[in-house]
């Protein structure tokens, strides 16, 4: 079996970046919604306002966006630190409008919290750190001298010793706070969705090599066809022809006809798989093929049985790609952290059809049994340590989770009670087994 981090591209998941349109787009929003509140401020509410600074400091905006429109693409991708420039001007930008209408006693001082979240979001942590600095270094300076905040009768700004630090650690702890949780969602989020790109990537491939095999067992079909000819052909050659250099040529024509003609029986061996008849296979045949790259182990005793009601058949299941793909991982998983011995268990009765994975070994950890089935969660060692060669990132159990719950199953990892790992895959009989071939036939 292969390994998982073959699939995987090197390092870390890689958060999602902003367009340059993004940021111009964004700032656009703010400078509208602060000229509207200069406005309404100064003109409808006729509290005394330094509107000139203030449109002047909203015009270096509106500026920038011109200058940067007509220098770059606004589809182009910003560099981290172009999008961290772009998010540091505009919080200074808004830490100097605060200062012109009341520093940190202005309610809109909350604003400083929307672009160190957008950076914790979208930036490497560096950035991130940077800008939340700035952005609290502005909070600081702002609760140590500002102008008077727009009202009646507005005075100097001096504003009591309490009030000051009530005011700068609120702002600083939404800062931290805020950014801390968009930091861990963002980074969440971008594991995950590579994790699935790559579980889609799995089942892609196993769909491939199935397809492959369809497409060898029809070639074998349409083949015997002109072949038989070939081989009546070569035949009255041989019976028609003189011995000598053709009728050697035709007897060698015959016997490699002949040579074909074996390949091609052992090729229609494998039916197309859209045939139902061979679209299945039986419930031993399933934990049989899942266990038959570690049959040749022998530090490892795997073993598969199949149980069920007795006096009542196994089910036949469909073949289906992703089912073998998982259940040979979780089998891998299982032999690389045995003693001695894999047990491979398929249970069914009348509603529901099981495969239990069990292995003798040590079990798994309590702080990875919480966490299996989420990506990049992993105890193995150095890949040489390992009897399958290689060091998974953690991925193996997220994908093979995500491709059987795909098929309608549920997926649970736990402990026996006498120690090692069990992991339960358990399906709706009518999700997974294949309807009798009586039925089929007499349907047709």
């Amino acid at each position: 079996m292969q390994a998982w981090d073959a699939l995987w591209p090197a390092g870390l998941p890689r958060r999602g970046r902003l367009r340059v349109r993004t940021l111009t787009t964004l700032r656009w929003i703010a400078i509208a919604g602060q000229t509207i509140t200069v406005l309404i401020v100064a003109y409808g509410l006729n509290l005394p306002t330094p509107v000139a600074a203030c449109l002047t400091i909203i015009a270096l905006s509106a500026w920038l966006n011109v200058l940067v429109s007509l220098a770059v693409t606004g589809q182009r991708l910003a560099t981290d630190n172009e999008a961290a420039a772009h998010i540091a001007f505009d919080i200074l930008q808004l830490s100097a409008l605060l200062y012109l209408t009341g520093g940190m006693l202005n309610p809109f001082s909350l604003l400083l919290i929307g672009p160190v979240t957008l950076a914790a979001a979208t930036l490497p942590r560096a950035q991130v750190i940077l800008l939340a600095l700035l952005a609290i270094a502005a909070c600081i300076a702002m609760s140590v001298t500002a102008l008077p905040m727009p009202a009646p009768n507005a005075e100097p700004f001096n504003p009591p010793l309490l009030n000051r630090i009530g005011s700068v650690v609120a702002r600083v702890m939404g800062i931290i706070f805020t950014s801390a949780y968009a930091w861990h969602a963002a980074q969440e989020a971008a594991r995950m969705e590579l994790a699935l790109d790559t579980a889609h990537t799995v089942l892609a491939r196993e769909q491939r090599l199935s397809a492959v095999g369809a497409l060898a067992a029809a070639a074998a079909h349409e083949l015997g066809t002109p072949l038989s000819t070939i081989s009546v052909v070569a035949k009255e050659m041989v019976l028609n022809t003189p011995p000598g250099p053709l009728r050697e040529d035709a007897e060698l024509l015959l016997a490699q006809a002949a040579r074909c003609r074996d390949i091609l029986q052992r090729l229609t061996k494998r039916p197309d798989v859209s045939d139902a008849a061979h679209d299945r296979m039986s419930l031993l045949q399933v934990v049989e093929e899942a266990t038959a790259p570690h049959s040749r182990q022998t530090a490892i005793r795997v073993e598969a049985t199949v149980t069920g009601p007795a006096g009542q058949a196994p089910p036949d299941i469909w073949r289906l790609p992703e089912v073998l793909h998982a259940l040979t991982a979780f089998i891998e998983n299982a032999v690389d952290f045995a003693r001695s011995e894999v047990f491979v268990t398929a249970r069914f009765d009348s509603q529901h059809v099981t495969v239990e994975v069990s292995d003798d070994g040590a079990g798994f950890s309590a702080e990875v049994l919480t966490k299996l089935g989420e990506p990049y969660v992993t105890s193995r060692p150095a890949p040489e340590a390992m009897r399958s060669g290689h060091e998974g990132m953690g991925l193996g159990f997220f994908i093979a989770k995500t491709l059987l719950e795909r098929t309608g199953a549920k997926v649970e990892f736990r402990n026996a009670r006498g120690g090692g790992a069990v992991v339960l895959v358990r399906w709706r009989r009518e999700a997974i087994a294949a309807p009798p071939l009586d039925d089929i036939f007499a349907g047709g």
